[in-house]
C-alpha cells in the first residue's frame, strides 16, 4: 500500500510536492480547529450563554462577573472584559468582540485559500502532464514506447485527483468551523445587548 502511494506521488510530477505541503497544512489546521471547537471549554459556549442570561435576568451582575473570572470560554471573556470596562456602550462592547474575532475565525482564510488553490494546482499538473505527452508524441522514437507517453497522461490525472481530494477534505471541516464561528459571534452579540442594558450595575 505504501509502495503504491509512493508510486502515485512520484508519477504526479513536481506539482505533487506543493500539493503534499497543502495537504499536511490542511490536516494540521483542521486538527487545531477541531480541538478548539469540540474538545476545549469552547464547546460549552451555549450553556454559558444560558447561564449568563439567567444571571443578568435576575440582576446578579456581581455573580456573573465572579463566574466570568473563572470562565475561559469566549462568552466568559466578553462578560469579564465588558463588566470590568468603564465604558459599556454597545459600540465599545462590539469592539471587544472584534478583538476576539481573530481567535474565533483563526485559520479560516488559510483553509479557504487551500480549497481554492489545490484544484488549481491539480489543473496545472494536468496541463504540464498533457504538454509532456504531446512533446513525447512529437518524438518518433518515443511513440514506439506507449508507457512513456502514458507517464505524462498519468501525471495529468494524478495531480488533478490529488488536488480535488485535498479541496474536498478541507471544504467540509471549513464549513463546520465557519458555522461554529458564526454561532459563537451570534452568542456574543446577544451578550453585548444584555451587558449594555446593565451598564452601571455593579452588585446583586
Amino acid at each position: 500500500m505504501i509502495e503504491r502511494m509512493i508510486q502515485f506521488f512520484l508519477a504526479g510530477g513536481w506539482v505533487m510536492y506543493p500539493l503534499l505541503l497543502m495537504s499536511v497544512l490542511s490536516l494540521t489546521l483542521i486538527f487545531e480547529r477541531t480541538v478548539f471547537w469540540m474538545f476545549t471549554v469552547q464547546k460549552h459556549g451555549k450553556a454559558r450563554l444560558t447561564r449568563y442570561l439567567e444571571l443578568f435576568g435576575t440582576n446578579q451582575v456581581s455573580t456573573a462577573l465572579k463566574e466570568a473570572a473563572k470562565d475561559s470560554t469566549l462568552e466568559g471573556e466578553l462578560v469579564q472584559s465588558g463588566l470590568q470596562s468603564d465604558a459599556r456602550s454597545e459600540a465599545v462592547l462590539i469592539g471587544h468582540i472584534e478583538a476576539m474575532r481573530p481567535t474565533i475565525e483563526r485559520f479560516a482564510p488559510v483553509l479557504g485559500a487551500i480549497i481554492a488553490a489545490a484544484p488549481l494546482l491539480g489543473i496545472l499538473g494536468t496541463v504540464t502532464g498533457i504538454i509532456r505527452s504531446f512533446d513525447l508524441l512529437g518524438d518518433a522514437a518515443a511513440v514506439s514506447d506507449p508507457s512513456v507517453v502514458a507517464g505524462g497522461i498519468a501525471e495529468a490525472l494524478y495531480t488533478t485527483a490529488f488536488g480535488l481530494t485535498i479541496a474536498l477534505v478541507t471544504l467540509f471541516p471549513h464549513v463546520v468551523f465557519k458555522s461554529c464561528a458564526e454561532r459563537a459571534l451570534g452568542r456574543l452579540e446577544i451578550l453585548v445587548g444584555v451587558i449594555a442594558e446593565h451598564a452601571g450595575d455593579g452588585h446583586d
